[in-house]
This record gives structure tokens, C-alpha cells and sequence, in this order.
């Protein structure tokens, strides 16, 4: 039996060095280790050797079962180590190499306008007001002087979820609201999203966005309004350019105005993005009709005030030369990316 043992002891190391990875360094163990193993199948003959044998095997047993196990360890170590090495290698990295810049976003068109407007604003000392988007036709409407019967009504009635509650038409709602709670002086813009049964093309959509201006105070003027909306058209477009006001009419102010920006393209004098006029319709603006300031607490005989309202929308396609307001809501990367 001890020429067996040191047979096997032989055999053992032999193949722990023959073992070119792990999984036959295993199998290795298996063979003599294992439940039917080699040298477990040894071991069970023990107890047929006599009282003198006994020891002896048993010791030399125990010696070779160390031996091969503290080979099997070494070798597992340096099959470790080896993979490692081979895996350091397969992943290298040259550090020397430029990296690979991460896309990050940025703010999107009307996004950086609408900051504009309202840092421009701001800088007057306006603050900003804002009102829920579900609004009754009180604010919507009669409370801005255009009663049921009202035929400038027919041009604004949008979407109804019943007969007096509906998704406001213009943000001047939010400024009815604000004359409810505060008196004058007032100073304030409301800017946010507005909805009407527009039919959608380049000019034109059912959702938009609108910033609302009012200024109540003792003495506002005309002059003031128009100041008014000069400093924020040169803070929006540059120094130097023009308006034009042109009369017009709107139940909620008196009197009214439309007011124009000189065209980019021609500087006046006529093109096909102007269509030959000159002049961009841009918003409409006014003063405070006294009926309006009555109904909401305010004495038209002691204050006057301003109003105006502009599409986000037509201030972008402006300041950036868009010419289809719905590129601004298709989510085309390649179009946004122009703006960071």
C-alpha cells in the first residue's frame, strides 16, 4: 500500500502541473480528493491493515494528502495570478487617449427666450404672476369686458368642460386675479400656456405659450406702454429697433393697438417674409379699459394702467429666424441642437 500512496503522490503532482487552468486543477482534485476520489478510496482500506501497518500508512496517507493539497493551492495561485495578467492585458488603457465627451443637454428655444423676457422685465420691476390653466369664462372673458354676446368672443371660445369652466384662452385672466387681491401700484407679467380651436401650421397652433403685461399705477400713459415695450424688444433684438403701432380694437382695453417690429430681412422696406409691409405683426397692447379696472376694485377716475400680450412662440421664430413655429414642438434634435 505505500508503493501505492507514493504512486499516486507521483501521479497527482504530476498532473497539478499539467493543469492548465482552473477547471482541470478541479478535476485533478476531484480524481483523488473526491467521494470516489483515488486517495479517499485508500483511506477506507485502513481498517483491513494490521495494528504495525496502521500507523505507518496512516501517517504517510496523511503526509501525501497534505502534500498534494498545498500543490493544488500553489497551482490555484498561479492560475490566478496568470488570468489576471491576461485580463490587465485585454483591458488596457491608454490614458494619453482624449476622452469621449458626454452629450449633455441644454435649455430649449422658448425656454431661453421666455428667461429673457423675464429677466428684461425684472430688470424694470415687474414681478412675475402666475394662474391656473383650468379657468372659468369670468376670467376668461366677461371679467375682460367680452360678455356672451360679445361677437370678439366667437374668435376665442376654445375647449370647454362644461358651460363656464375652461382652459384659459390668454393669460390676461392671471391679471384680473392679481387686481381682485392687490391694489396699485401694480407691475406684474404673466407668463404661461394658452389654448384655442386654431388650426395647426406654420403661424398657428391650439396650445401656445403667451406672456401677459399689465401696469397700473396713478399717471400710465400710452407713452409709458410704448416705452415699455421698446426696452423689451431692444433687449430681446438689439439696440435701435422699430415699432409701429397701428389702432385697433380690443373689448378688454381703450384704446388698442397692434403692435409691429420692423422686419429683420428688409429693415422696412418691404419682402416676401413681411409680406411687402415693412413691419412683423408682433402683439397687441392698449390701455386698461375703465370698465375692467371697475369691476375689479380699481377707480378709473384716480388710476390708469397698461396691458399687453405676446406669443413666446412669435418672439422665438424672431430672435432665432425660424420660420415654422412647429419645429419649436417636434423634438428634433438636429433642429434644437442649433441652439445651445
Amino acid at each position: 500500500m505505500q508503493d501505492t500512496l507514493n504512486k499516486m503522490q507521483e501521479q497527482a503532482l504530476g498532473a497539478i502541473s499539467a493543469a492548465l487552468d482552473r477547471a482541470e486543477l478541479e478535476a485533478v482534485r476531484i480524481r483523488f480528493f473526491g467521494k470516489k476520489g483515488e486517495l479517499t478510496a485508500v483511506m477506507r482500506q485502513m481498517g483491513a491493515l494490521s495494528a504495525e501497518q496502521r500507523p505507518v500508512v496512516g501517517a504517510l496517507a496523511n503526509d501525501i494528502r497534505s502534500s498534494i493539497e498545498s500543490a493544488l493551492s500553489q497551482a490555484a495561485e498561479k492560475l490566478e495570478a496568470e488570468e489576471a495578467a491576461e485580463r490587465l492585458c485585454a483591458e488596457a488603457m491608454d490614458i494619453t487617449l482624449p476622452g469621449v465627451k458626454p452629450t449633455i443637454g441644454h435649455r430649449h428655444p422658448m425656454s431661453l427666450v421666455l428667461s429673457q423676457v423675464k429677466h428684461i422685465f425684472l430688470g424694470m420691476g415687474f414681478t412675475i404672476a402666475e394662474g391656473p390653466e383650468v379657468e372659468t369664462t369670468y376670467y376668461c372673458f366677461d371679467a375682460l369686458n367680452t360678455g356672451q354676446d360679445h361677437p370678439a368672443r366667437d374668435m376665442q371660445d376654445t375647449f370647454y368642460f362644461d358651460a363656464e369652466t375652461i382652459l384659459r384662452t390668454q393669460t390676461s385672466s392671471v391679471q384680473i386675479r392679481a387686481m381682485e387681491k392687490s391694489k396699485p401700484p401694480i407691475r406684474l407679467i404673466s407668463p404661461g400656456r394658452v389654448y384655442r380651436k386654431d388650426k395647426i401650421d406654420a403661424t398657428h397652433s391650439p396650445m401656445f405659450h403667451q406672456v401677459e403685461g399689465l401696469a397700473v399705477d396713478e399717471g400710465i400713459t400710452m407713452a409709458d406702454l410704448k416705452g415699455t415695450l421698446q426696452t423689451l424688444m431692444e433687449g430681446l433684438y438689439g439696440k435701435g429697433v422699430k415699432l409701429r403701432f397701428r389702432p385697433h380694437h380690443f373689448p378688454y382695453t381703450e384704446p388698442s393697438a397692434e403692435v409691429d417690429l420692423e422686419c429683420f430681412a428688409c429693415r422696412g422696406k418691404g419682402c416676401p417674409m413681411c409680406k411687402q409691409e415693412g413691419f412683423i405683426e408682433m402683439l397687441g397692447a392698449g390701455m386698461v379699459h375703465p370698465e375692467v379696472l371697475r369691476r375689479c376694485g380699481i377707480d378709473p377716475e384716480i388710476y390708469s394702467g397698461f396691458a399687453f400680450g405676446v406669443g413666446v412662440e412669435r418672439l422665438t421664430l424672431m430672435r432665432y429666424n425660424i420660420n415654422d413655429m412647429r419645429l419649436l414642438f417636434e423634438n428634433d434634435v438636429r433642429f434644437l441642437r442649433q441652439f445651445v
